[in-house]
């Protein structure tokens, strides 16, 4: 039986309020809509079956590599992190999984932890490891390196991390692990490239060899932090050379704050869906680097172009096409919940808007060499206010029309911090 975080009376009864505006604006955009020979209702259809995962991480405060700043209410263990979670999902019913990361979401029961979030309205995505941080119970310092560093036993601490997640992952029902190594160097001369690329793909291998054989691994690149001179897995090159070198179940996984200011990451896209290597998505805004802002808060048209991109490789390969989705934030100055329920907005936005882009028009165009007509394509599709579509989505499964209006208006985070215990000061972005 599933129990909701929020009375669902309280977002039926809110959604009443807004029912008449949103016929009013769902039924004149139809006609809009409709001149250009699109049908809406199958453009809400496929709005519906779209999801995308939250991190169980993203549901606290974040903050710079100086400091962050506490709320009163935010949550203190993964139990309250999955309440958080819930409460997302049930007003956006578009986020219906949860990615845990390891050691943070360590729990005492992980069957339990399945049934409880099971009965919050949730299932888990990709578990992910972490070899880029100390903990007080390990024996061996990532101060080098996991899996490249030269020392064999930290690489052989980092490897069983790494499986010790799958396991955890096959109770709580996941089918991937998301493999992110903070490695490199800092120093010229400091770090062999290629004898670290190497210890790398050996060490993922004992990783990989450890999957069950209806998962994937997920390898995750960045161009820079902690490692500021090199980074061993920097770049979509670099990943894909290890996943195609680790075997079939091991794709590329992309974060859209892990490239250099004003890279082309919609054609990386195309080019990782060409080599059958698009495991997945982190997604997140940036104006400088890995800044982990809101989806879509800094560059709302770099989002549709990927996710054009994306609804072209779902076209050709409908079969197999199967990106894992998730967002992947740091919310320094925001309530989380708000920041994520925003956030899920802009992507499924974005995601409605790729589907409304005329495909025979655009490839006629680009035969043609028209750049202009290509181009405005594209824009017209982008230019549609779809919020209409998603708001009738959501209230056809029983979420709200106003996600942040109602999240506001149930006081969420004002009782939480009745409940909770506060979170102490610290450091860092997680």
């Amino acid at each position: 039986m599933t129990t909701l975080p929020l009375p669902q009376e309280a977002v039926d009864s809110h959604n009443a309020r807004h029912a008449a505006a949103l016929d009013e604006d769902y039924h004149a955009l139809s006609r809009t809509l409709g001149r250009r020979g699109i049908d809406i209702d199958a453009i809400k259809t496929k709005v519906s079956g779209f999801t995308i995962a939250t991190p169980s991480w993203a549901t606290g405060r974040g903050g710079t590599r100086f400091a962050k700043f506490a709320i009163a209410g935010e949550p203190t263990n993964i139990h309250e992190k999955l309440e958080d979670c819930a409460v997302v999902q049930q007003l956006s019913r578009a986020t219906p999984r949860v990615s845990l990361h390891f050691p943070w979401d360590r729990a005492d029961d992980y069957r339990a932890l399945r049934q409880e979030a099971d009965a919050l309205g949730l299932g888990f995505d990709a578990v992910n490891s972490n070899t880029f941080q100390d903990q007080a119970d390990q024996p061996h310092s990532y101060r080098n390196g996991s899996l490249t560093a030269s020392d064999a036993a930290v690489r052989e601490q980092a490897i069983a991390h790494n499986i010790d997640c799958i396991e955890i992952g096959k109770t709580l029902g996941s089918n991937a692990i998301t493999v992110w190594i903070g490695d490199g160097s800092n120093f010229p001369g400091q770090q062999d490239f290629n004898r670290a690329f190497d210890r790398y793909v050996e060490s993922a291998k004992s990783v990989y060899d450890a999957l069950p054989a209806t998962w994937r691994m997920l390898l995750e690149h960045k161009l820079f932090e902690p490692a500021f001179y090199s980074t061993v897995i920097a770049d979509w090159g670099s990943s894909l050379m290890a996943a195609q070198e680790l075997g079939p179940k091991c794709q590329c996984l992309v974060d859209l704050g892990h490239h250099a200011p004003n890279v082309n990451i919609e054609q990386i896209v195309a080019r990782l869906h060409r080599a059958g290597k698009l495991g997945g998505f982190h997604f997140n805004d940036s104006k400088y680097g890995d800044d982990d802002l809101d989806s879509g808060s800094i560059n709302p048209h770099q989002l549709f172009l990927v996710f054009n991109e994306l609804a072209e490789a779902q076209a050709r390969n409908p079969a197999t096409f199967d990106p894992a989705y998730m967002i992947d934030q740091s919310h320094n100055v925001t309530d989380p919940i708000e920041s994520l329920l925003s956030s899920t907005e802009a992507i499924v936005a974005a995601y409605a808007k790729a589907a409304l882009v005329d495909r025979d028009a655009l490839h006629d165009a680009q035969e043609r060499n028209d750049a202009m007509m290509a181009f405005q394509t594209l824009r017209t599709a982008y230019k549609v206010d779809v919020s209409p579509i998603l708001a009738a989505a959501r209230a056809e499964k029983g979420g709200a029309i106003d996600p942040l209006g109602m999240y506001r208006q149930s006081h969420w985070r004002e009782r939480k911090a009745q409940e909770r215990k506060p979170v102490g000061l610290g450091a860092g972005i997680v």
